[in-house]
């Protein structure tokens, strides 16, 4: 199976995880480790990067093993372009981040991103140099315009944050998969294994999930199902799956000639 690259950095593993809702850090950990996520997402409202020392002894970010996991801080809770952007400076001044998961969501009740301040966020950062990971609705003009201002993949959702209700977006994923030529990560929304399967088996690169993991009633043997699921879908899609029969006319299995009967 052939590795995700992203901004010239190789992934075994096409599961990204995010970090919120763990009931510990330790649980957080353990997940991330049994979901062998090589990426995850942070939210910088929970970290405290006052200087480079305590960003470094964070509670959370002490706990995951930056030898092998890319942490990729987000914007959550800005709600302009110009907020976010300030977010991501100062990821990178205090912590050296340099990729960013861009989020603005200005609504509070969907948390649905903003298009319009998205695209401005990805041009003004992917100018000074930061590989952008932007989150947005499953618009396939939107993708091709983040592309297009410099974003290193796209993040186009399955359903609302949080919401577990899987690939509620499939038409227009596929079509943001058929014209990408930046890797397509489908986030939020995405329930189960099965969700995650489904998406890789219609092309999408890669999955991010959080809620569906730590809200798990075991986050650890959820992380290794996503993970397993992932794996299967990836598997399935290479393998070449016969497309359906558009007429519904069933086909035998065995051949017909030479029955006894």
């Amino acid at each position: 199976m052939q590795q995700l690259e992203i901004a010239g950095r190789k992934f075994r593993s096409r599961l990204f995880i995010g970090t919120g809702k763990y009931s510990s850090p330790e649980k957080m950990a353990d997940a991330i480790a049994a979901g062998d996520a090589e990426l995850v997402t942070v939210a910088l409202r929970r970290v405290d990067l006052s200087d480079s020392e305590t960003a470094a002894a964070d509670p959370l970010l002490s706990r995951i093993d930056k030898d092998r996991t890319l942490i990729v801080p987000n914007t959550s809770g800005a709600r302009t372009a110009e907020e976010a952007v300030r977010i991501a400076r100062l990821a990178r001044a205090a912590g050296g981040f340099d990729w960013i998961k861009l989020e603005l969501t200005p609504d509070p009740v969907h948390l649905l991103p903003d298009p319009v301040e998205t695209l401005k966020a990805t041009e003004i950062l992917a100018k000074e140099g930061f590989k952008i990971l932007p989150y947005m609705n499953a618009d396939p003009v939107l993708a091709k315009r983040l592309e297009e201002a410099g974003a290193a993949a796209v993040m186009p959702l399955a359903a609302p944050i949080g919401t577990n209700l899987g690939l509620r977006t499939a038409d227009m994923l596929r079509i943001i998969i058929a014209n990408s030529s930046v890797p397509v990560v489908v986030d939020a929304g995405l329930g189960l294994p099965s969700h995650a399967a489904a998406a890789i088996e219609m092309g999408a690169d890669c999955v991010l999930v959080n809620t569906a993991i730590a809200a798990a009633k075991d986050p650890v043997a959820m992380a290794r199902a996503f993970a397993l699921a992932v794996k299967a879908g990836e598997l399935a899609r290479d393998a070449g799956p016969r497309d359906p029969s558009p007429a519904m006319c069933a086909t035998a299995s065995s051949p017909l000639d030479g029955s006894l009967f």
